[in-house]
C-alpha cells in the first residue's frame, strides 16, 4: 500500500493490557499503523474488524452481527468490515456499514 515501514519498529499497545489473539483485530491494527505512518487521523466514530491476509485481502469473521450491534450501542457511526460479512447484514442501518474486500478498498475510504 506504499507504506515504507521496513526500517520502523512498531509496537501495538492494547488498552488495559488485554491479550488479543482474535484475527478480527487485524484490520483495525493495520488502519491504526497506517494512520500513524501517513500522519492522518481516522474518524474516532469509525470501527474496524476483519482478518487480513498476506496479499491484502480482507476475510470475513464470525459474530459480525453481534460486533456491529455492540459498536452501535457504544456510539460508533461507521463500521468498516469484510465485504463478505457486509453482504449478509444489509438489514442493519446503524452504524453505517462499509464492506471492503482488500486493503486498497479500505484505503480509498480512509485516505
Amino acid at each position: 500500500m506504499g507504506a515504507k515501514l521496513f526500517d520502523q519498529d512498531i509496537f501495538v499497545n492494547v488498552a488495559g493490557g488485554v491479550h488479543v489473539d482474535e484475527p478480527a483485530v487485524d484490520l483495525g491494527i493495520i488502519a491504526a499503523v497506517s494512520s500513524s505512518c501517513r500522519e492522518q487521523v481516522i474518524d474516532p466514530k469509525t470501527i474496524f474488524f476483519g482478518e487480513v491476509g498476506l496479499a491484502g485481502e480482507i476475510r470475513g469473521v464470525s459474530q459480525a452481527e453481534a460486533r456491529i450491534k455492540e459498536a452501535g450501542k457504544l456510539g460508533f457511526e461507521r463500521c468498516i468490515l469484510p465485504a463478505s460479512n457486509s453482504a449478509q447484514l444489509k438489514q442493519i442501518k446503524y452504524p453505517e456499514l462499509l464492506g471492503v474486500s482488500s486493503l486498497a478498498e479500505c484505503w480509498k475510504l480512509l485516505f
